[in-house]
């Protein structure tokens, strides 16, 4: 048993068995080996015999696999009791945690929480960091809610967090330009607003001396910021939030979410960093 389902009913939530081989001649596939050996000869295997059956490759599958597995053990249909749930998500996430993965709430169904797996962002560089560094900066409420919703979104709803990710930079640049207490048109594309803020700032390639110390690299770099803005606006037009979408819409992975959040809140601190140094 597995919660309140036998194990071929759980399996069967993440695999296809009737597609696996079976290991006992008299079954033509998993369903049925598995069904012999622990419902109907529960002790033939032993309880922790999933972990060691090559067919599932579970402690050598790939992360996403593992973590939809550990997903379902404590999905309501497997595990109604939510309080066992909270202590086996607990106990899971402890262990996790060296490999910087953990469960997270995606939704709730019938009240009841249901999980997905998530890969946590650490270290310097990470998206909560620099999320973290923005809000600090520029202290708003409603810039925190966004930048709160796009962190959350960027695994059960990763077309939000690009939609976001846009909204972001334009809400640096539109607070960069109130700040210095200077107008910007509301009919500039994100691409111009970008453009100006950097002319605000003092951010273009034409604003480093020649003789300043690697002057080539940095004018590289801000050079490409109008690429990345205009890369993450693109995105987001064809994938992101705040587009209708026809029928066949297919949005794009978390992984890419987070390419799209972490380029757009790494230019944002470079941003708000910048402004707070010319202040």
């Amino acid at each position: 048993m597995v919660g309140k389902i036998e194990e071929p009913d759980f399996l069967s939530r993440i695999f296809n068995l009737v597609e696996m081989p079976s290991l006992d001649s008299r079954f033509d596939n998993a369903a049925g080996d598995i069904w012999q050996h622990r419902i109907n000869n529960p002790y033939d295997w032993p309880d922790n015999w999933i972990f060691t059956d090559e067919r599932f490759n579970l402690l050598k599958c790939d992360d996403s696999t593992f973590l939809n597995f550990i997903c379902e053990m404590v999905h309501p249909l497997v595990r109604p009791d939510s309080s066992e749930s909270t202590k086996l998500v607990q106990l899971i996430n402890d262990n996790l945690k060296a490999d910087n993965f953990e469960l997270i709430e995606k939704t709730r169904i019938s009240d009841k929480p249901i999980y997905t797996g998530h890969l946590k962002l650490v270290g310097k560089d990470s998206i909560e960091k620099k999320g973290t560094d923005i809000k600090k900066i520029l202290n708003a409420e409603y810039v925190t809610q966004q930048i709160n919703l796009m962190e959350s979104s960027i695994e059960a709803a990763p077309h939000i967090s690009i939609g976001l990710s846009k909204e972001l930079i334009e809400t640096c640049c539109k607070s960069i330009f109130e700040g210095k207490k200077e107008e910007y048109s509301k009919e500039w594309d994100l691409g111009r607003l970008m453009k100006e803020t950097t002319k605000l700032l003092k951010l273009t390639p034409h604003d480093i001396p020649n003789e300043t110390k690697a002057a080539s690299s940095i004018k590289q770099i801000l050079g490409s910021l109008s690429s990345v803005v205009q890369g993450i606006a693109e995105v987001r037009n064809e994938y992101g939030s705040g587009h209708g979408k026809d029928g066949n819409f297919r949005g794009l992975q978390p992984r890419h979410a987070k390419l799209a959040v972490g380029s757009a809140s790494t230019l944002a601190v470079y941003l708000l960093e910048t402004y707070e140094l010319k202040k």
